[in-house]
């Protein structure tokens, strides 16, 4: 089972195209040591020549020519893509859907609110079903293993399984509130446990803070893709790039009380990575003190193109 960060940033990129924040304006500049990043996104290969996009970010087609190993093969149409499982309804996740609308047959695994919320209320997602055979949206089981890939003819099963660990959380504000009243808060963000064998991927770009339960699966992996939106809690106030702290917004921050770091200080096992950064994210920068400090506790910081074997 292979990994590849096609995407790292959170939602906007970095730089971020409206955005001249200090982290923004001197990479633009060539004055912060750096990389630029596009949106969170990742690519597992499980079998058989076979990819699945963990999400659909807004910056999926760009991704995908950058990364040889997702390039077809074949004429006239062919993809090692075989599927994608979302991780909620946001539009940094789903978004990049409408880039695979090019009559092209693929899975997509959701859970049941995710999917009504796509197809049900927002009918634009319809143009998948153009392809022939139209893509199959699959309800993702909430508390049981399901098999990932083509059934391997020697092993008689999928090699890859995949879990949902539920959040709780809350749904995007473009839902109406009457369907977020109505939709079981449990489907709303979710993160994905892949096991190979007694090898295991544990992704989660976005972490509420609501449910605990998905610790116990980050401490058992050998590798744990986590949300790193923001360093600070009061970070978008601060910057002047919003009202909100990240708490209110679905991210519980890396540093004080109760934060990322304190909660994983030494017990922890494998590799854990930060995604899903922010552009005004400290850590961003590679000669901050913020940065030093993540690097210094273990913490691996994600960057596009990087990549995990297993």
């Amino acid at each position: 089972m292979r990994v590849t960060v096609l995407g790292s940033a959170a939602g906007g990129g970095f730089p971020q195209w409206n955005c001249a924040c200090p982290n923004c304006s001197r990479l633009r500049a060539g004055r912060l040591r750096s990389q630029a990043r596009t949106q969170a996104q990742a690519a597992v290969y499980v079998s058989a020549s076979e990819w699945y996009l963990l999400n659909a970010s807004p910056d999926l087609r760009t991704q995908i020519l950058s990364s040889p190993q997702l390039v077809p093969a074949r004429a006239p149409r062919d993809t090692p893509i075989a599927g994608v499982l979302l991780t909620s309804a946001d539009v940094d996740s789903v978004a990049g859907l409408l880039h695979l609308r090019e009559f092209q047959p693929l899975h997509i695994y959701a859970t049941p609110s995710v999917r009504r919320i796509l197809l049900e209320y927002n009918s634009i997602f319809r143009v998948l079903e153009r392809a022939h055979p139209p893509a199959i949206w699959q309800d993702i089981p909430l508390e049981s293993w399901f098999p990932l890939g083509t059934v391997s003819s020697a092993q008689g099963k999928a090699s890859v399984r995949c879990r949902v660990v539920p959040f709780g959380g809350a749904y995007p504000d473009y839902v109406s509130e009457d369907l977020r009243r109505a939709l079981p808060p449990g489907e709303a963000v979710i993160g994905l446990v892949l096991a190979e064998g007694s090898k295991q991927i544990f992704y989660a770009p976005s972490l509420p803070g609501g449910s605990d339960e998905w610790k116990d699966w980050a401490r058992s992996s050998d590798i744990s893709l986590l949300d790193g939106t923001f360093w600070s809690d009061d970070e978008l106030i601060s910057a002047g790039a919003g009202s909100k702290t990240a708490r209110e917004i679905g991210h519980v921050p890396l540093s004080g009380a109760g934060g990322r770091l304190e909660e994983f200080d030494s017990a922890k096992r494998g590799r854990w990575v930060l995604t899903h950064i922010n552009n005004t994210n400290p850590i961003l920068d590679e000669d901050s003190p913020e940065h030093r400090k993540v690097r210094d506790a273990g913490w691996e910081i994600a960057y596009d193109g990087m990549e995990f074997e297993l």
